[in-house]
């Protein structure tokens, strides 16, 4: 999907500061066929953004009134006649930012700004900044996303003697949820909703239990597939080891929305995590587990 240039992005935030709670709220719930539970403002604006096909479709949303249009044109210092109707203004606010003219919202920018100050202890290569644009690889991304996210939990693990990296809730959607299925002779299902109880509970795995995840990010071992809402599905198997045991293995399957107003950046949506032990694998190799969801299956995922 086209999505919103970052241009388009910044100017769309203005005119959502320009609207009321109730209006953003009831917004989000129209772009995201109410699939997406939002609680505030920012959250909201965030939703919007990431699920808006493109910037006229957005523009003209019947909460995104003409006056809110008309207003952040004279903001921006375009004169348009009082008595212009709601297209002229969309087509006048899409030549706006073809053009490059517009103005970057300074307090979205602070907003970003902030975010990053609360994490000082950050480095570039400790945060999910991975950036995709028109075309992108899902692949690519999968392969990405799958180094960035096992180093940073296995970093958790004391047993490796590293430093830990940043690990944390920011990570997460507020709403994000983990179902966790566990097989080591019985069978185990647990659920654990909101960014910091599934951060907690993953951050367990490996800091309390001293697990090791290690994905295979061969062809075989990992799948992503693209929604053309703006999700994306990655799923990658691998074997789970302590110290020098292998354990069994894994499959692990995330979904993931970027975060319009924190750099644009992905964040984990969902997390579906299944653990075989070694005795509920009957004796399989596990040198280099393949996943087993097949494309319908993550299809359904990608589509619910």
């Amino acid at each position: 999907m086209p999505g919103l240039s970052e241009t388009e992005r910044a100017g769309c935030t203005k005119i959502l500061k320009l609207m009321s709670k109730d209006d953003l709220l009831s917004l989000s719930d129209t772009v995201t066929n109410k699939m997406i539970a939002v609680e505030n403002n920012r959250e909201a604006m965030e939703t919007i953004l990431s699920f808006s096909k493109n910037a006229e479709e957005l523009l003209r949303r019947k909460k995104v009134q003409r006056d809110l249009i008309f207003k952040y044109l004279a903001k921006e210092g375009v004169v348009m006649p009082p008595n212009s109707e709601k297209h002229q203004l969309v087509k006048r606010t899409l030549e706006l930012w073809s053009s490059g003219k517009a103005v970057v919202d300074e307090g979205l920018q602070g907003e970003v700004d902030e975010t990053r100050q609360r994490r000082p202890t950050e480095t570039p290569s400790d945060t999910m900044d991975l950036k995709v644009e028109m075309g992108f690889d899902p692949q690519a991304l999968g392969q990405q996303f799958c180094q960035w996210f096992f180093k940073l939990l296995n970093s958790q693990n004391p047993s490796l003697g590293q430093q830990p990296q940043d690990w944390g809730q920011q990570h997460f959607w507020s709403d994000a949820k983990l179902r966790l299925l566990s097989k080591a002779g019985s069978e185990q299902m647990d659920e654990f909703l909101g960014a910091e109880l599934v951060s907690l509970r993953l951050l367990a795995l490996t800091k309390e239990e001293r697990l090791l995840l290690s994905p295979n990010l061969e062809p075989h071992g990992l799948r992503t597939l693209a929604s053309p809402h703006g999700l994306v599905l990655v799923a990658v198997a691998g074997t789970i080891h302590r110290d020098a045991a292998c354990l069994g293995v894994f499959e692990q399957i995330f979904g993931l929305i970027r975060s319009p107003l924190e750099n644009n950046s992905w964040k984990i949506k969902f997390v579906n995590l299944k653990i075989r032990g070694q005795d509920a694998l009957g004796g399989t190799e596990v040198a280099a587990p393949a996943l087993s969801y097949n494309s319908s299956e993550l299809q359904l995922l990608c589509s619910g």
